[in-house]
């Protein structure tokens, strides 16, 4: 008959060294991906419920080699200022234009045509983005 290895006593000489390094990474693993998944929730919050102003591009005209006429839907809630900022480039991509336009209306979608004024002739025109009118500090 062979010997029947026993292992040690459970409990009687505490915790190895390698179980408690795998507890404190699990703990350090479950902290960091709480505050990841928390990160990843607030940046995606912000950018879908935060934004009180959008906007959409329906067409550009050019008018003459100082001037192109934009089309713009703005989408933004009631009683909000907001400020849409237009881009024209012309045939090398060079920005030959670019102005913000202010919509203070109380309604909550604009339909409005706005002239953006150029130093040369605009092939294209691009829509940077809106935002909520920063208010005056007082």
């Amino acid at each position: 008959m062979g010997a029947v290895r026993e292992g040690l006593p459970e409990g009687r000489y505490g915790r190895s060294e390698d179980e408690r390094a795998d507890r404190r990474l699990k703990v350090v693993g479950s902290v960091l991906g709480v505050g990841l998944l928390a990160v990843v929730g607030w940046i995606g919050w912000d950018y879908v419920g935060g934004q009180s102003v959008s906007a959409e591009m329906i067409k550009f005209q050019i008018l003459s080699d100082t001037e192109v006429k934009v089309h713009l839907e703005v989408r933004k809630d009631a009683g909000v200022t907001g400020v849409c900022t237009l881009s024209s480039q012309d045939e090398e991509h060079g920005e030959v234009g670019r102005a913000d336009f202010t919509f203070p209306q109380r309604d909550t979608r604009v339909d409005e045509v706005v002239t953006l004024r150029t130093t040369g002739r605009a092939t294209a025109v691009e829509l940077v983005g809106c935002q909520t009118a920063a208010t005056p500090a007082g």
